[in-house]
């Protein structure tokens, strides 16, 4: 189950992997379980022109946006969620041209990653007839070879420069324990060409060797970790801890000092501080 090696670094080299112009699959959903020390922790490093591949971001592709990091998304779903609505400099940076959108309807997005995963050039998917997505990004339509006369879109092979998942548990080797719903963040390990975790703690690796059927993500697959406690701040990570819609609150102001009044009162800077 493991290979012996500590894969575990500070999150500030983490960080330093995923250089200018990366794409990243950002695992979690809107304010649960997302990467959100590591997005934090780039914004801080200076990274531009970055990629968000994700079918549910909110947190995670508005504080890029609003720090000036982001290039382009290709998204499903976008918001805050319920509590505070849409995604507000997201969605400033789409009207304005800042970014290029290829917008998904979470199938798609998830289509084209498990092509990648799978080795194929596309994935077929249904469920979107009607839309204009397939007109918008061109996606091509293929009828049922079998003869029934029903047909499917074709969307192509996606594959993240990254995937980066918070995860609840580690082994220092790199194997990835995910408690309660593991969302998009399978196949999104699995399409990535590297994979990235940051991880609430260190579980002994002979837990991952009694219970292989808990790990999610197993070792082979993993480059590097960082464990950073709250690292879903201000979202949720059961059954650790649950949102903090104070400081959701606090970071939809949009006055000009509270992006960095917000990176500052993120847990990763707090212990920096303090270290």
């Amino acid at each position: 189950m493991s290979s012996g090696t500590s894969k575990i670094v500070p999150l500030a080299d983490l960080a330093a992997r995923i250089t200018d112009g990366s794409s990243m699959a950002l695992g979690g959903s809107f304010l649960h379980r997302g990467p959100f020390a590591l997005v934090r922790e780039l914004i801080r490093q200076g990274r531009k022109e970055l990629e968000v591949i994700k079918q549910s971001p909110g947190y995670d592709i508005d504080i890029l946006c609003r720090a000036g990091a982001l290039a382009r998304a290709r998204a499903g779903i976008v918001a805050m969620e319920g509590n505070f609505g849409l995604a507000p400099w997201y969605r400033k940076t789409v009207e304005k041209g800042e970014i290029r959108l290829e917008e998904h309807a979470c199938a798609t997005l998830t289509a084209g990653l498990r092509a990648s995963a799978f080795g194929v050039p596309f994935m077929p998917c249904g469920g979107i007839h009607g839309s204009d997505l397939p007109a918008l990004n061109g996606w091509r339509q293929i009828e049922d070879p079998y003869g029934t006369g029903e047909s499917v879109y074709a969307i192509p092979k996606i594959t993240p420069d990254f995937a980066v998942i918070l995860a609840n548990e580690v082994s220092e080797e790199g194997d990835v324990r995910v408690y309660g719903t593991s969302h998009w963040d399978r196949i999104m390990s699995r399409s990535a060409k590297r994979v990235l975790i940051v991880a609430e703690k260190i579980a002994p690796s002979a837990s991952f060797r009694d219970q292989p059927e808990l790990t999610l993500v197993p070792h082979f697959l993993v480059e590097a970790i960082s464990v950073v406690e709250n690292a879903g701040w201000p979202g949720s990570c059961w059954p650790h801890y649950e949102v903090d819609y104070p400081a959701v609150e606090a970071y939809m102001n949009e006055a000009e000092s509270v992006l960095k009044a917000h990176l500052d009162a993120a847990p990763e800077a707090r212990e920096a501080a303090h270290a």
